[in-house]
């Protein structure tokens, strides 16, 4: 089974929310419809602008876990490595 780590963006250089998840389309159609109240919703943090795809859940929640750590402008870079314009790339994984 696939887990994820995302990130979400209010828009580029935006509010970001980082989470983990086994199902990354709910999970990110969960907070785009703002299904359960929470930061997301609260800040309209909808756009899927960078994941990773590990294999196991101990090592998606301890990468996770990382990036929690880091600076923001760190995680600016990490986004902007793989998705310079902050493309919203939900459209692409929820086919």
């Amino acid at each position: 089974m696939a887990y994820y780590v995302y990130m979400l963006a209010s828009g580029k250089h935006g509010t970001l929310y980082l989470g983990v998840t086994n199902d990354l389309v709910r999970r990110v159609y969960e907070h785009r419809s703002h299904a359960v109240p929470g930061f997301t919703s609260r800040y309209d943090v909808g756009a899927l602008v960078w994941f990773e795809i590990h294999d196991d859940a101990i090592a998606a929640i301890t990468r996770e876990k990382q990036l929690k750590k880091w600076r923001r402008e760190w995680k600016v870079r990490l986004i902007e490595a793989e998705n310079p314009d902050w493309i919203d790339l939900y459209p692409e994984i929820a086919r």
